[in-house]
């Protein structure tokens, strides 16, 4: 399941400083990726450091697959560190060179496929060239994607972001296995001497959490008094329109969360709400909520809750532990829960969520 893996010896920790050290790699080959902004909060692994056992360390580059891959490595020496910052989005922000040279320095590096982080894209090409020995491992290696035309209307297809797959895949409790499957792969060659406990804590994970999650979200669809869900976020939900059978409308088509939003995607959002009789619409966490503002005040929307492809953390998500599995059912789940018609936003969640969440900043 992995891209190439070798074992650490002195010739790779020696071209690794010198990757490190060396050369234009930190300058030339990151040209124009200073702007990483946000806090610089690696998240790690709890108990594993450098001073435990083997010592070895796996960088992740999207926060679900750290989260997935710090559950799988549970009971071991290896520490997995994830390299997005707090507060950021995983898909649309570009690292500082530290990003690039954690990779360099790491034992693994676990990424979500080409054509996706286009730093992360930079990075594996510079470790090939150099051969540098740090093993990659791919989370989306057999994954079946959708086309990116299933989200759109006929009018919409085939002008550009209609050809293609779509990446977020791991919307999908199901196909997300796929992806535990494949970091558990990994980690076992990185660490063979722990197979036993990878495989157990990722068939756990996956019967105890995904399955769970999948059932719960299959409910809260089954229920649905809706059809049309209307999102002011980036197009990253239609895997859950797809598995659960709810249309899926983001409010710009485009694939990154930083897409621009026209006076056309808003026009057509009004269309979608005033058709449907949506009040409540579900707004990207790490995305600007000033299009969900805009249509509050423009349509009658009486308010916007919280949505995330699992592509990023809160401060407050770090401090609470929280994983793929709590922003389910903490954020996305209660969301979706008021969206779709099921509940009313003071029915859903913890208590206070409708005050903490209900058009939040």
């Amino acid at each position: 399941m992995n891209d190439a893996s070798r074992p650490a010896t002195d010739d790779t920790f020696s071209r690794r400083q010198t990757l490190v050290t060396g050369s234009g790699l930190l300058t030339a080959g990151l040209a124009g990726c200073l702007a990483s902004g946000g806090e610089n909060g690696a998240q790690r692994t709890g108990e594993q450091g450098e001073e435990s056992g083997d010592g070895l360390v796996a960088v992740a580059s999207f926060f679900s697959f750290f989260d997935f891959a710090r559950k799988i490595a549970r009971d071991t020496p290896v520490e997995i560190r994830n390299l997005v910052p707090t507060g950021l989005h995983g898909h649309g922000w570009e690292p500082n060179a530290s990003v690039t040279k954690d990779i360099i320095e790491a034992d693994a590096f676990i990424h979500v496929g080409e054509d996706f982080q286009p730093w992360a894209d930079r990075a594996i090409q510079t470790l090939k060239d150099d051969d540098a020995g740090t093993q990659l491992i791919n989370v989306r290696e057999g994954v079946e994607l959708v086309n990116l035309a299933a989200s759109l209307d006929r009018d919409e297809e085939g002008v550009g972001q209609g050809r293609g797959k779509d990446p977020h895949f791991w919307l999908d409790p199901q196909r997300a296995k796929t992806s535990v499957d494949n970091i558990t792969e990994g980690l076992v060659e990185l660490a063979p001497d722990h197979e036993s406990t990878f495989r157990e804590n990722a068939s756990t994970y996956k019967s105890d959490v995904l399955d769970r999650i999948d059932s719960d979200y299959q409910s809260i669809f089954d229920e649905a008094s809706k059809s049309v869900v209307q999102l002011a976020a980036h197009n990253a939900f239609q895997y859950i329109g797809t598995r659960y059978g709810v249309e899926m409308r983001p409010l710009v088509f485009n694939l990154a969360a930083s897409g621009d939003i026209k006076p056309s995607d808003i026009t057509k959002a009004k269309e979608v709400i005033e058709e449907n009789d949506i009040r409540y619409i579900g707004a990207g966490v790490f995305e600007t909520r000033k299009p969900a503002k805009q249509l509050l005040a423009e349509t009658s929307v009486e308010g916007y809750f919280p949505v995330t492809p699992y592509a990023g953390v809160r401060k407050d998500w770090v401090e609470n532990d929280w994983g793929y599995e709590e922003i389910a059912y903490n954020i996305n789940m209660p969301t979706f829960e008021v969206v779709l018609g099921n509940k009313q936003p003071d029915e859903v969640g913890p208590d206070g969520w409708n005050e903490q969440w209900r058009n939040f900043e």
